[in-house]
């Protein structure tokens, strides 16, 4: 499966990133070490939600819409 997910810093809750992965509980543990240059000044991290695609590039896409403008207005007035 290929996952798209949502997560929120704990500690400043205004940060928030979308994400791709084939493995989410492995990704999620990466960004609450520190392993990612973008999440970790944020962490720890909590998951807010994930969609689970078994297509990848459906999977793909509609993270790149969620990274979009219209993709961030859907995200806040449904996942957030």
């Amino acid at each position: 499966m290929h996952y798209v997910y949502l997560i929120q810093s704990e500690t400043c809750p205004d940060q928030r990133y979308v994400g791709f992965t084939t493995d989410l509980k492995k990704r999620l543990a990466t960004h609450n070490a520190g392993g990612s240059v973008h999440t970790a000044k944020y962490k720890p991290w909590k998951l807010v939600c994930y969609h689970a695609f078994s297509d990848k590039r459906k999977a793909q896409e509609f993270e790149y819409y969620l990274k979009s403008g219209s993709g961030r207005a859907f995200a806040n007035r449904r996942f957030w």
